[in-house]
């Protein structure tokens, strides 16, 4: 223990200490100067946010939130990290991925990521990839000694995973020396495609590679707990671990019915997950996995240095857009600090255009750069839990992991992952909270930027190579750009028809002090289903609304300014832009007492912060008659 020298400085020593509840009387004050008659108690319960799974995200966190005992890095419950070492000594492992049908190209690509900072590589194999036959070819020149190699191969596994091996043995590559993992995922493929017919050959498949690598190939796993499925189907982050927890055991399950051990099925397991731009509760959601987990090995009697999980971070393929992907970029670096800080064991940040299809050299480049720069220049790694102790993120951590294992235990109860796969109880439950959290979407309460904010509609569509159909057929595939991006394509499709994009006249009242503040917001609302915003001129009365609508050229008109001049002048403007020919006239903001007067003179419609954005700028465009 370091004793500190008493250097004569007594930091707020002076000051008696502030208590919780004068806190909370301070905090009131203010909240009721701004209108909310509240008392003392309730100040945090009105600046709290709820989250999903019935979480919540208080505004202040004190010791009293602290988790009860986090244990040590390394050891169980492994909230704190799977290694007692952490990252500190080499960082997590970058693994990039390569799903380029041609393996002549992938290899170029491969050859490039491992001399530049990548530590493993991750290939996509069979339908959604290259073909089983090109994987040596794709890994030609490759030192299978040193870089580890995980395949993903669906329903192929077992031939994609024999290949590999084949490889091994013909390049000479001791048994031991071989690193990496074979990719087996029944479950996950079955959640993917909603094929159940091969299920059971497929799970004895599985089961006998991890005899094998367990005998044979100790620096090898076989099977791969894939969470993805789950949290590209709308998941949060509770049901994406209480579904890789009820996948890992069924896996455990089946490993040990073959004759390995917990201990060993335990080893032959890596867990993959979703790392979004929502930092702390991919923070969480990490060490909360690690922790259940570690609970599942405990009730399964193994020795607990088994319950260490071994996990690979994915950055969110759900949060990548399509328009203006070079904000991407942004998002995967915060999502992979987040990992890093995690614990992830492995992580894999996608490349800027993975939702436009196959990367160019430019974007794999930004993308294996991102965790070199976290771990080289930020020495991210350099510290071992560094999350360990915020009292938010350990109590996140602790409620996190109690959402999980209560969604784990319903799926156990309705007889396991693939029963309720089956069953629909998966697809029902995660459909129910994408179904609320597209409302957040469409409220812009969860905002995207370049999307649902602040959109570029001149800005030209980036093209790529068309990636390789994605298995389909069992639960869908979400984006939280979805309903955006089809608005900005029935403009596109405008724009090529007609030479122009649809477009509102912003009829702007009064001075730009008063004006410029619902300008910019209505601007930036009707951009994000491009419609473009036309502001010219600055100002409009009565008197020149209506020659300055049609000289737009715009088929409807948006009302912008302050409170005081709409009470002045919107209802004669509504009327002149009506008398112009305008298809439907907007008022931004909310009308308050004068709603019934700005409706007689026409105002059709308020738009307002938090109202649904998504349902605006459909009906628009379906106003303009933009199919």
């Amino acid at each position: 223990m370091t004793v500190l020298p008493d250097d004569g400085f007594s930091l707020a020593a002076e000051f008696p200490d502030a208590t919780h509840e004068q806190w909370q009387g301070l905090v009131a004050g203010v909240l009721r100067k701004a209108g909310k008659d509240i008392p003392d108690t309730a100040a945090e319960d009105v600046l709290s946010t709820a989250l999903e799974d019935g979480l919540t995200t208080r505004p202040l966190y004190t010791a009293r939130n602290g988790a009860d005992s986090a244990g040590y890095p390394g050891f169980a419950p492994f909230t704190r990290g799977g290694r007692p070492e952490g990252g500190a000594v080499s960082g997590w492992d970058v693994r990039q991925r390569h799903d380029r049908p041609d393996p002549g190209r992938t290899n170029e690509a491969v050859l490039a990521d491992l001399e530049n900072g990548v530590g493993s590589v991750w290939l996509a194999v069979g339908p959604a990839g290259m073909p089983v036959s090109g994987l040596g070819a794709a890994l030609d020149g490759v030192y299978l000694d040193l870089a580890p190699v995980v395949l993903d191969a669906g329903a192929e596994f077992d031939a994609a995973a024999r290949e590999l091996l084949r490889l091994y043995e013909e390049r000479g590559v001791a048994r031991e020396a071989a690193l990496g993992n074979l990719g087996a995922d029944p479950l996950g493929h079955a959640a993917r495609t909603g094929q159940y017919e091969d299920i059971a050959g497929l799970t004895a498949a599985a089961t006998e590679l991890g005899r094998l690598c367990h005998g044979t190939y100790p620096g090898l796993r076989a099977l791969t707990v894939d969470a993805l499925p789950y949290h590209e189907a709308g998941a949060s982050a509770a049901q994406e671990l209480g579904c890789s927890l009820a996948t890992g055991v069924t896996m455990l399950r089946d490993l040990t019915a073959a004759g390995l051990s917990v201990e060993a099925g335990c080893g032959q397991l890596e867990f993959r997950y979703a790392a979004t731009a929502d930092q702390f509760l991919t923070i969480a959601k990490l060490r909360a996995a690690r922790r259940v987990w570690a609970r599942v090995a405990e009730a399964c009697g193994a020795d607990p240095a088994a319950g260490a999980q071994r996990q690979h971070a994915v950055t969110s393929p759900v949060m990548m857009t399509r328009r203006d992907p070079w904000v991407n970029m942004l998002r995967t670096t915060v999502a992979s600090l987040a990992a890093g800080v995690g614990g992830a064991d492995a992580v894999t940040v996608l490349p800027f255009d993975h939702a436009l299809g196959l990367p160019d050299g430019f974007a794999r480049r930004i993308a294996r750069n991102t965790s070199t720069i976290l771990l080289e220049e930020s020495h991210v790694g350099r510290v071992i839990d560094p999350a360990g102790g915020s009292w938010y993120v350990e109590q996140l951590t602790d409620e996190l992991a109690q959402a999980a294992w209560a969604w784990f235990q319903e799926i156990e109860r309705a007889g396991g992952q693939e029963a309720a796969l089956r069953s629909g109880l998966v697809s029902e439950r995660l459909g129910t909270t994408w179904e609320s959290r597209k409302k957040n979407l469409a409220r812009r309460r969860e905002p995207v930027t370049g999307v649902s904010e602040f959109p570029l509609l001149a800005q030209a569509q980036v093209e790529r190579d068309a990636a390789p159909a994605a298995p389909a057929g069992g639960l869908p595939k979400v984006r939280r750009d979805e309903a955006y991006e089809a608005l900005r394509a029935r403009s596109d499709a405008h724009l090529a028809a007609t030479g122009a994009r649809p477009r509102v006249f912003l009829a702007a009242l009064g001075p730009a002090a008063a004006h410029t503040a619902r300008a910019s917001f209505a601007a930036n609302l009707f951009q994000a289903g491009g419609i473009e915003a036309v502001h010219d001129p600055v100002s409009v009365d009565a008197a020149s609304a209506a020659e300055a609508f049609v000289r737009s050229g715009a088929a409807v008109a948006c009302i912008c300014s302050s409170d005081a001049l709409y009470a002045e002048q919107a209802g004669p403007v509504a009327e002149a832009l009506k008398s112009a020919g305008a298809l439907r006239v907007y008022l931004a903001g909310r009308p308050g007492e004068q709603r019934e007067t700005y409706e007689r003179a026409g105002v059709d419609e308020f738009v307002v912060a938090g109202g649904d954005a998504v349902a605006v700028l459909t009906s628009v465009l379906d106003q303009i008659g933009v199919a």
